[in-house]
């Protein structure tokens, strides 16, 4: 009885407790491994908010400093070819597009600054160098191209009185200015010299004075820039990571008539907010372009380099008339009449010249505004749609195409004899594309291990330790089974007390038994 008694203790004393102990093991690794799965995103977007955060000494902020790419810039050129016949005949301006003219770029941030809110300002400075090899044609090639600022000088003049109207009309007759000029592509770019820019020089007052004195529709661009640039970084608010705080010390342009339309806060259309979804909308800030122009998900792309993306783009609506979408009325202060379907005003921050914004071919704009003129094919959104491929998870972008065509908008003036055969119409100029096809094998290979090896670490990390718990757990349950098993047979096998002799006799039977069930469980042990 004192045997059966000491196994009875062993199997409810130490031994079962360290079975008990493996199960609540088991059970707890299971539970970290579920804790863990469902935790380890979030963990990752810590960490990864961390990294991409702007901070001097930095990857991520020697990247955002001086870009490891090679962007291109293509220029296209509407050539006029039927000027003469425009103008005295009445004929529709027939147009012959040249191009592209390749140029590559180089882009760095300069005089760079942090400041105590969480922003930084800096300067942007950007180089052209024009590529003949890729181009076809020569910078030295010769366009006819509407006078850009003798059609704005008249445009303006337009509700001016009659005999500024007139005095203009000698002034352009002494100075021999007409509504087409012939120059290279080198110059309609980059500058030339314009008699009705010099004049202005001299009789316009200071404080009403253009901040240049040459023409050219990219002149100043070639270089650094003394636009003021103030970003988040993030550190302190992921969320506005990338976003512009303020240009040239505003918030706010000062142009349009609410808030929203109103605002920089955009991104520079390199670095977005991380955690990006199918539902975000962005938005990208452009000087040029005057406001921040909203982009929106259209499908998932796979970038070279094997870096899946998101491709955003503009929506079909963006340069609507308040006839179409009401909210756009906020774009156009004056009044009716507003800017034709499918193009902008950025006339306010063109020092009132009446230039008019679309995509590319009149992309999503009023057919009628193609059909005014001969020679520009129908659109085609692979060709003139404009788009940027983003990395969702850290806010990268990936790939991108910026296009966007320059128009003027041409009022006719009957008491300005240069332009009284001048009908009005909205005039292409030029289009270009800046972009990039594709980032350095160095940022491709880290994005692709930003994307792949969470998941993998993800499954690994928990399944393994789910694994090991299950097999923990299941293993502890079966011996505690058995144990409970054998602590009932010894029971049932037991000598009743009454048929025993005395206590001290056990039989020589009784204990090879007993000694058998001991080792069977020391065996289970």
């Amino acid at each position: 009885m004192r045997v059966h008694q000491g196994i009875c203790a062993k199997l409810q004393g130490g031994f079962l407790r360290r079975w008990w102990a493996a199960v609540a093991i088991g059970a707890l690794m299971i539970i970290i491994a579920g804790i863990l799965a469902a935790l380890f995103p979030r963990l990752i977007n810590i960490i990864i908010d961390k990294e991409i955060a702007l901070q001097e000494g930095s990857r991520t902020f020697d990247w955002w400093k001086e870009p490891p790419v090679t962007p291109q810039m293509r220029v296209y050129i509407y050539n006029v070819t039927n000027a003469d016949e425009f103008l005295n005949n009445g004929v529709k301006p027939t147009l012959q597009e040249l191009g592209p003219y390749i140029y590559l770029e180089t882009w760095e941030k300069v005089n760079i600054k942090f400041n105590l809110n969480d922003t930084v300002t800096y300067n942007v400075k950007k180089r052209f160098v024009f590529s003949e090899e890729l181009s076809h044609g020569s910078e030295e090639d010769l366009v006819v191209v509407p006078n850009v600022p003798m059609l704005s000088a008249t445009s303006q003049s337009k509700h001016a009185a009659r005999f500024l109207r007139l005095a203009m009309a000698s002034i352009m007759d002494i100075l021999k200015i007409k509504p087409f000029v012939e120059v290279s592509v080198g110059q309609l770019l980059w500058g030339y010299e314009d008699p009705l820019l010099k004049l202005a020089k001299d009789v316009v007052p200071t404080d009403q004075k253009l901040p240049y004195e040459q023409f050219g529709l990219l002149y100043g661009k070639n270089g650094t820039g003394k636009d003021n640039f103030t970003i988040f970084t993030g550190i302190m608010d992921i969320t506005k990571y990338g976003l512009m705080d303020k240009w040239n010390g505003k918030s706010i342009l000062g142009h349009w008539t609410t808030p929203d339309c109103d605002s920089v806060m955009g991104s520079d259309g390199s670095i977005f907010p991380p955690h990006i979804t199918k539902h975000t909308i962005l938005k990208i800030f452009d000087k040029d372009l005057c406001r921040t122009l909203p982009l929106i998900y259209q499908q998932d792309v796979m970038t070279a380099g094997g870096v899946p993306g998101f491709r955003f783009v503009p929506p079909a609506g963006v340069f609507s008339s308040p006839d179409q979408i009401p909210s756009q009325r906020c774009f156009c202060p004056s009044g009716p009449p507003c800017a034709p379907e499918g193009t902008f005003n950025a006339s306010l921050c063109q020092y009132d010249s009446p230039i008019l914004l679309s995509f590319p071919h009149f992309y999503l704009a009023d057919p009628a505004l193609r059909e005014a003129v001969i020679g520009i094919s129908a659109p085609e959104a692979k060709k003139h749609q404009l788009y940027i491929d983003v990395q969702p998870t850290m806010g990268t972008a990936l790939s991108a195409r910026a296009r966007i065509q320059i128009n003027l908008a041409v009022s006719q003036v009957r008491d300005i004899k240069q332009v009284a055969s001048f009908p009005d119409i909205i005039f292409p100029i030029m289009w270009f594309e800046d972009g990039i096809d594709q980032l350095p094998e160095e940022v491709t290979s880290l994005l692709r291990m930003a994307v792949e090896l969470p998941p993998v670490a993800r499954a690994a990390m928990s399944g393994a330790l789910a694994a090991i718990g299950i097999v923990v757990l299941v293993g502890a349950l079966i011996c505690l089974s058995r144990a409970a098993n054998r602590q009932e047979k010894l029971h049932l096998s037991a000598p009743l007390p009454g048929n025993a002799k005395n206590d001290n006799s056990i039989s020589p039977s009784f204990q090879n038994h007993s000694v058998k069930k001991i080792q069977g469980l020391n065996r289970c042990h």
